[in-house]
């Protein structure tokens, strides 16, 4: 799928239907291949189709926030599993080391409300779940984080989708210039923190 397909929210929606949301969510949350997958900006649109009744906006937060716990929690696994070796896999085009070290680095500064912060950071938010299992962060407390930062998460960006949609006359024509807000604002944390760790070299 191109980055145009993946933007162009008014065809992906509807293509994908409210399993396909469902899937999307569930793969960026816990595969590793996953984080080119556009979590954010798929809730956020998702709750805009949901205003304008295209969409229930019950079944989309409680399937979104079930596939994104499930999908860190599969994450989880596959990283306790495999342990430190995933550290040694060769590189390849669905698996970037560099992507797993920088969730590592952010998981050793900030503890395990990582897990709750990473939901809102690209990239990061596939890789901080594994990064938990290989850090032998028991399942009992990985999955109260993962279900707090699934709901926040999910909550969050169908709301703001869906209050926009239903606030906002013709919101559908700023759509791609909204999202490209989005992309850019949940990637800052990511930023901020290159820079400081910059700054302390």
């Amino acid at each position: 799928m191109s980055l145009h397909a993946l933007l162009d929210a008014k065809t992906l929606i509807p293509t994908l239907g409210l399993l396909g949301i469902f899937l999307v969510i569930f793969a960026e949350s816990g595969l590793f291949f996953g984080f080119f997958l556009p979590g954010d900006s798929l809730l956020f649109t998702a709750g805009l189709f949901a205003a304008s009744g295209q969409l229930n906006i019950f079944i989309l937060i409680a399937g979104s926030f079930i596939a994104a716990v499930l999908g860190d929690s599969v994450g989880y696994t596959f990283g306790h599993k495999i342990g430190r070796n995933l550290f040694l896999r060769k590189e390849s085009f669905w698996f970037r080391r560099k992507h797993l070290e920088k969730a590592e680095n952010f998981y050793q500064r900030r503890g395990k409300s990582t897990i709750i912060i990473a939901r809102f950071v690209p990239i990061i938010r596939t890789f901080a779940p594994i990064v938990a299992g290989v850090g032998q962060m028991t399942y009992k407390t990985f999955l109260s984080y993962n279900i707090i930062g699934g709901l926040l998460w999910t909550i969050t960006l169908c709301s703001l989708g869906y209050f926009l949609g239903r606030t906002v006359p013709n919101i559908d024509h700023y759509l791609l210039p909204i999202i490209i807000v989005i992309i850019v604002v949940s990637f800052i944390p990511a930023v901020v923190t290159y820079i400081k760790e910059r700054n302390q070299k």
